[in-house]
């Protein structure tokens, strides 16, 4: 198994470079929710979205801010052969003046809708995470081993 070290900064790379993921959220019912989000991250390494409140994983995360994030490598050719991480935590709202410039920064197109006013920045709050960096080699980390290892 890869050093402690070594994953979090396989996890970290794979948050550094991701451009898309797969947003995890709880509905009203208990069931999850799963939808593809575009995502950047912040100055502290945090995961950085740009959501709409009409969109039903924006009200699910008003209700209960627990959610999860799936990123793999977006270049890999076999995706089940190469490492993905799910980042655990809660997702709040983000007043940072950075995020703008920022997510613009991985998504220009996104300056389209970015000023809707029924747009806004959220930040995971990273807790943990679960690495899946080939067949066998799995790691739990924590969010601060991750974030960490961004720096």
């Amino acid at each position: 198994m890869e050093a402690r070290e070594e994953a979090a900064a396989k996890a970290g790379g794979l948050l550094a470079g991701a451009r898309m993921a797969a947003l995890g959220t709880l509905g009203a019912s208990g069931h999850p929710l799963v939808s593809l989000v575009a995502v950047a991250t912040l100055a502290t390494g945090s995961p950085l979205l740009l959501l709409s409140r009409l969109a039903l994983h924006t009200k699910n995360l008003a209700a209960d801010p627990r959610a999860s994030l799936l990123l793999r490598d977006e270049g890999a050719s076999d995706p089940m052969a190469e490492a993905r991480v799910t980042l655990i935590g809660a997702m709040t709202p983000v007043a940072d003046p950075s995020a703008r410039p920022r997510f613009l920064a991985r998504h220009p197109e996104a300056s389209l809708y970015v000023d809707f006013t029924d747009f806004g920045f959220y930040a995971l709050a990273v807790e943990s995470a679960h690495l899946v960096a080939g067949f066998g080699r799995i790691v739990d980390l924590t969010g601060a081993e991750i974030l960490a290892a961004m720096r």
